[in-house]
């Protein structure tokens, strides 16, 4: 398939992860997350971030080509985060490829299951 044909690559990931402290610092992840995006020159149009009781997270960043969000569960040692990157003007495919695996790095994580959608 011709990349540009494609409106973009979805990647959806279950990972889990031994680094709790991790899954309890959405400080920590949005600066990560703001400077690999920012290395890949993917623009960040608004962030909202919401805290929960237990000091897991979810946040989601809404991008000029998309978006990417997380959900953490310290409880399981789980986390979820999907990114998409359209390809409007260029084909975003390995950007969206890196920067999930960016993300299954920076938590030292194991994939559960990861799911790629052309969409």
């Amino acid at each position: 398939m011709n990349p540009l044909s494609s409106k973009g690559l979805h990647i959806l990931l279950t990972l889990e992860t031994e680094s709790e402290a991790l899954l309890l610092d959405s400080t920590g992840f949005l600066n990560f997350i703001e400077k690999i995006l920012a290395s890949k020159e993917v623009e960040i149009v608004g962030i909202t971030d919401h805290v929960f009781e237990n000091q897991s997270f979810t946040s989601a960043v809404c991008l000029k080509e998309s978006h990417l969000c997380i959900h953490t569960w310290p409880e399981f040692k789980q986390l979820t985060f999907d990114v998409f990157l359209c390809n409007y003007l260029q084909d975003n495919t390995e950007k969206v490829d890196k920067i999930a695996d960016e993300v299954v790095e920076y938590f030292n994580a194991k994939i559960i299951q990861k799911h790629k959608i052309y969409r």
